[in-house]
């Protein structure tokens, strides 16, 4: 690792074996250094969650010429922090999340683990991106995103990212991408959420699944639209959740006790 070229920070929910983020590795190489750290296992659905109840545990699993990856015990925020804190010889440049396993479109942003690591990079100050692909296969096809996961790299390097700021890019289940569209999130709701079973030994439990509801299934600068019609999707994502647009309003409720 040098200062000679830039630095990218990795992570990703899916796990340090996945196939997304050994592609994003490979697709990347040629772009900037690499430091991965990544979950030993699926975090899938980890959102911002971190670890308090017990140490964290890091291994390195590869080191190379411009490349050392890590495999962690804890969650993908937990990978962010532990890298930013010890792992890491300078700020990188960028932190990446992904390529996830699976759509983080919608509302899914706030499930995410993928996106987790995004906004943890977002919070320390560093320009970040998260890639995901709406297929959820192990040997999910990423050949069609990696020009697009490089460009956006690139772009991101050459002209930054407002602080606060960050990019959700998803990509369809498709090798035809028909190009880029930029998005607002959709406005959607998971539905149907839990399958109910009789355990074997007595009781019930509960499985999750769901069905995805799309509230405006017409509105065309939505990113579930872009990614229904063959487009990548990126969303800018921001780390101040405040509803300004409320803030007047509740000045004028009563709130005397």
């Amino acid at each position: 690792m040098t200062n000679e070229r830039p630095l990218l920070l990795l992570s990703n929910d899916d796990g340090v074996n996945a196939k997304g983020i050994q592609e994003l590795i490979a697709a990347l190489r040629t772009v900037a250094d690499l430091i991965v750290i990544a979950p030993d296992g699926p975090r899938s659905g980890s959102s911002g969650a971190i670890t308090s109840e017990h140490p964290l545990r890091c291994t390195k699993m590869r080191q190379e010429s411009g490349l050392i990856v890590y495999k962690c015990s804890g969650s993908p925020v937990d990978c962010v922090k532990l890298a930013l804190h010890a792992l890491v010889p300078r700020k990188p440049d960028m932190v990446i999340g992904g390529i996830n396993h699976g759509d983080n479109s919608s509302v899914n942003v706030h499930y995410s683990g993928t996106m987790g690591v995004v906004i943890e990079g977002c919070l320390k100050g560093i320009p970040s991106v998260g890639f995901s692909l709406c297929n959820h296969s192990a040997d999910a096809d990423f050949s069609a995103t990696l020009p697009y996961v490089r460009r956006i790299v690139e772009e991101v390097l050459a002209k930054g990212l407002p602080v606060g700021k960050c990019l959700n890019v998803n990509f369809p289940d498709t090798n035809e991408l028909k190009g880029v569209r930029i998005c607002r999130q959709t406005d959607g709701v998971w539905t149907n959420e839990f399958v109910k079973a009789d355990h074997p030994r007595g009781g019930y439990y509960y499985w999750l699944t769901g069905e995805y509801q799309n509230n405006e299934p017409d509105a065309e600068d939505t990113d579930h639209w872009a990614l229904e019609h063959g487009y990548v999707a990126i969303t800018p994502t921001q780390i101040d959740v405040t509803a300004y647009s409320l803030m007047e309003d509740l000045k004028h409720w009563n709130w005397n006790v």
